[in-house]
């Protein structure tokens, strides 16, 4: 009878450490409740011209309109065909998802940025970059990302764009 109540008393002691375990696995990898996809995360936008509201759907108020074309955005909630995005300045709302893309583009966050041949302050120019440039993103290493735009590409540093994670690395 003894060893029966200690095993229960184990059973259920191991039980909480891994539903605790559980838990800090969750909180690390957010999903959606939609798309199951990692959350926050960077997208694009799809069109031209796209409606931000108030709340996701078409009976919502209008509160932006946001107009460019590639614009970076991360999706911050989801609710059925609705996602609730922040561009670079955290202004935002709710967008419906045939606005969006899941091709990456990055806004640039400083005055001026060099584009480098190489993922390394040491590398040669390629060009420059001014703050609001839209960039097609394309690898990024620990502290640098492949961009490029109008014809011109190169490395720029992580720490002044926005539309990548600064841990994110991408193939």
């Amino acid at each position: 009878m003894m060893a029966r109540a200690i095993s229960s008393c184990m059973i259920a002691v191991l039980s909480l450490v891994f539903m605790g375990l559980g838990h800090v696995v969750m909180a690390e990898t957010k999903r959606g409740p939609v798309t199951n996809l990692p959350m926050p995360r960077f997208v694009s936008m799809k069109a031209a011209e796209g409606n931000v509201r108030r709340g996701p759907s078409l009976t919502h108020r209008v509160d932006w309109v946001f107009k460019h074309e590639n614009m970076p955005l991360k999706i911050v909630a989801e609710y059925g065909h609705w996602r609730r995005v922040q561009d670079a300045e955290g202004q935002g709302g709710w967008m419906h998802y045939s606005l969006l893309s899941g091709a990456r583009y990055v806004t640039v966050q400083e005055d001026k940025i060099r584009l480098y041949l190489t993922p390394n302050d040491a590398a040669a120019t390629q060009a420059y970059a001014e703050r609001g440039a839209l960039l097609r993103l394309g690898s990024c290493v620990e502290e640098f990302c492949e961009i490029s735009a109008q014809g011109a590409d190169g490395w720029a540093k992580k720490s002044a764009l926005w539309g990548v994670a600064a841990s994110e690395v991408r193939d």
